[in-house]
């Protein structure tokens, strides 16, 4: 059986700590004993743990052999600002597909009261993030930024960056074979009703390259999936 993975939430020498809701679920709804063994993410490398002291919202491991983590490629993903649940939806399928980053973009098409309410989202989408990684398996959480608006969005570095928007016949996959550098990918995701024109020539002033998702119109959630798949598909 595979063992589960967790993120370590204070890491000292040789020993991991889980602490509060990490601990809890581990240990009154996983039943976890001193002695048994599981996977413990350090955020630098993943070690065999053993359990030494459980409490009640603490739980102490000791770590062992270093075990072997999967490459992920370093995917930054600009996701406009859309209905919540919906977000949250991306945000969680994204991080079990790798993403490296997610910022949270106001756009000129982003609902008013969604920009405004999105700052005090950003904890519970960090939230669902950490949980999301530690389902997945991965070394550790994607970050998370504060919503910023677009004109401050799209300085974000990165080798090849992709702006996915409607009418352009260019695919994504395409896009990314040609480019000369790959090492990291931005990959611009719009809101509902798409980015306006002025919005892609801003893109497009900046560096970003314009490319399509397919001849069907694409929620943004799905759009955003599509496209770290596509891109995945690439690069590793």
């Amino acid at each position: 059986m595979t063992r589960r993975r967790w993120i370590a939430d204070e890491v000292s020498g040789d020993r991991a700590f889980l602490l509060g809701q990490n601990a809890v679920h581990l240990v009154q709804v996983l039943r976890a004993r001193v002695g048994q063994e599981l996977e413990i993410s350090t955020g630098q490398a993943v070690r065999l743990g053993t359990i030494r002291k459980i409490e009640k919202d603490r739980v102490e491991l000791v770590m062992g052999e270093r075990l072997a983590s999967p490459f992920l490629p370093h995917f930054t993903l600009l996701l406009a600002i859309f209905k919540f649940d919906r977000l949250e939806w991306a945000i969680e399928k994204a991080t079990e597909l790798g993403v490296a980053e997610i910022i949270p973009v106001i756009t000129r098409r982003t609902d008013t009261h969604l920009a405004q309410a999105a700052a005090k989202r950003v904890e519970r989408w960090r939230k669902i993030a950490h949980e999301a990684s530690q389902q997945s398996r991965r070394l550790s959480p994607p970050e998370i930024a504060s919503p910023i608006r677009l004109k401050d969005a799209i300085g974000t570095p990165a080798a090849a960056k992709v702006v996915l928007a409607e009418g352009f016949p260019q695919g994504l996959k395409s896009v990314l074979a040609a480019a000369p550098q790959k090492e990291s990918v931005a990959l611009a995701i719009g809101p509902e009703g798409g980015w306006t024109s002025e919005e892609i020539s801003l893109f497009q002033a900046a560096g970003w390259i314009p490319a399509g998702l397919g001849p069907t119109i694409l929620r943004s959630e799905t759009g955003a999936i599509a496209a770290l798949v596509i891109a995945a598909s690439e690069l590793v």
